[in-house]
């Protein structure tokens, strides 16, 4: 076994990590997803294409790229 390493940790991160431990499951996982708007994906309920490619030129003409859905 290796030697053990202790690590300083700042009471107020401790204090918070308490706070957060000590909220039930179902209030963590109220808090542990935040929906962000995605302009154009999130204006319609869903869409559907004939294709990977379809789908694929369609992300690379209308999503922003800082979404990440481009192929370029």
């Amino acid at each position: 076994m290796g030697a053990s390493v202790s690590v300083e940790m700042d009471p107020q991160w401790r204090a918070e990590f308490d706070a957060a431990a000590a909220r039930s499951l179902e209030v963590r996982l109220r808090y542990a997803f935040v929906h962000t708007y995605k302009p154009v994906l999130d204006d319609e309920p869903y869409r559907s294409f004939d294709s990977t490619a379809a789908y694929r030129r369609w992300c690379n003409q209308h999503l922003p790229a800082w979404l990440g859905y481009g192929s370029d």
